[in-house]
């Protein structure tokens, strides 16, 4: 079984790779996008690839043109090893229409959930102001918010979802996460999605980090902010096409949400001159939350494990069903 995986990450992972058995054969992809297989150079159609590891040095690193169209020019690939959580990115749906399967990572739940707790938090206790009033010198006291008590509604309750929920409670928050399946779960009471508009007006702080999906694109729409309570914060680390941004900004403006915390945005890198970026009630960065230095060393257990499990023939971890991805083409 031949895998194609960038050089750099195969230096990195050499020895792990190796226990899945000799049957694997890497075939490396080096910064200039050429391949190798065994130290010597092979074309990609001779490379025959089966499985690939794309991950963030794919992504966003010097290949990442190169490492896509190999994917999409190898009819051997069986199985698809992302980094990425989400699966709306075209090139899936290529794939998968093809046949190959597909898993997703979620090393970036850790991050996204501290990230999230950070947004609230910075909210909650009036941050901006007490920047301002250290860079004024001004000795100034004010009061702040509790996590404690509060109501928090976690919109896809995935991995990133239920830790953000497992963070929240720790905190003292009442958790209800928003899911199809209606298994249980320690940190939080289960609703299902047709209870979401229901269970709004209930929430001090909702938490989007559900898939985007034909059936979720613009779930956070006019109806969805005009059912929030006051004071309310909206967090957004799961797609950008969840929020109908006019709509949030027309609805900030009334005062509910009271603030939106945004990581994720319709287009991105978002416009210069969006007026998200200038509005007094949004907290935004750069499609950021889940980059963090645990990061990594997450996504590689997990791509080694999926290995393992392919190459022995067992089920793969987060092995993403064909109807979803193909539900956004």
């Amino acid at each position: 079984m031949r895998l194609l995986i960038y050089e750099p990450s195969y230096t990195r992972l050499a020895r792990e790779i190796a226990t899945a058995g000799p049957t694997v054969e890497p075939v490396l992809m080096a910064a200039d996008a050429s391949l190798t297989l065994a130290g010597r150079p092979i074309s990609l159609e001779d490379a025959a690839v089966e499985a690939a590891w794309a991950n963030n040095e794919t992504f966003f690193g010097p290949v990442a043109r190169d490492y896509s169209l190999a994917l999409l020019k190898s009819p051997t690939l069986k199985w698809l090893q992302s980094g990425a959580a989400g699966f709306d990115h075209p090139i899936f749906g290529q794939l998968v229409e093809r046949g190959v399967r597909l898993a997703t990572s979620h090393g970036q739940a850790v991050g996204m959930a501290d990230y999230v707790l950070w947004g609230v938090l910075d909210h909650f206790q009036g941050g901006p102001g007490r920047r301002a009033a250290q860079a004024a010198h001004d000795w100034r006291r004010s009061g702040f918010r509790e996590i404690e008590g509060s109501h928090w509604l976690v919109v896809g309750f995935g991995a990133i979802g239920q830790g953000v929920a497992e963070c929240a409670k720790a905190f003292g928050a009442r958790v209800t996460g928003v899911r199809r399946s209606q298994a249980p779960h320690p940190a939080a009471a289960i609703a299902p999605p047709d209870a979401l508009i229901e269970l709004l007006p209930t929430a001090d702080v909702v938490v989007l980090c559900v898939p985007l999906t034909p059936e979720t694109r613009h779930v956070a729409d006019a109806a969805f902010f005009a059912a929030m309570k006051p004071r309310s914060v909206l967090v957004n680390v799961g797609r950008g096409r969840l929020v109908d941004e006019a709509a949030l900004l027309a609805a900030l403006d009334k005062g509910a949400p009271e603030h939106a915390v945004l990581d994720v945005f319709e287009t991105e890198p978002l416009p210069k001159d969006s007026p998200l970026w200038d509005h007094p009630r949004v907290t935004l960065t750069p499609h950021s939350s889940g980059i963090t230095e645990g990061q990594p060393a997450r996504n590689d257990a997990q791509f080694l494990e999926n290995l393992r499990r392919y190459v022995a023939g067992e089920p793969l971890l987060s092995e993403i069903d064909p109807k979803d991805v193909l539900a956004g083409k």
